[in-house]
């Protein structure tokens, strides 16, 4: 399961900021997921409390948020949304396209308890 893994970095990445910003504790840490990204979000859930266990991070809650699937059509130009399955042109419906977002797993935000 490589999901505790990126989560044991993503609680890395949480505690810089923490540390960064003097926080007591970290409330909730908000995650954007694409549908490419290769990573299984009840996965992620389940692996977020064993991965912030014994840091800062315990206890927090983890948001996931789905990011959009979109491409550029390579005949067009257009970009538009996709199904994982079926990266096709919206406007044209060629098959030919370039992913423009929907790989990525991001850190969007972190809510910190500063008191």
């Amino acid at each position: 399961m490589h999901e505790l893994s990126l989560c044991q970095a993503l609680v890395d990445q949480v505690k810089e900021v923490a540390m960064r910003h003097g926080a007591r504790g970290v409330v909730q840490v908000k995650v954007k997921i694409g549908p490419l990204a290769g990573v299984e979000p009840t996965l992620m859930e389940s692996a977020y409390p064993f991965a912030a266990a014994g840091t800062i991070a315990e206890g927090s809650a983890m948001m996931l948020e789905p990011g959009p699937l979109t491409v550029r059509c390579l005949e067009c130009g257009a970009v538009t949304e996709a199904q994982p399955n079926r990266l096709l042109c919206g406007a044209c419906g060629a098959y030919r396209t370039q992913v423009e977002s929907g790989e990525e797993l991001m850190l969007l935000s972190v809510e910190l308890f500063t008191a």
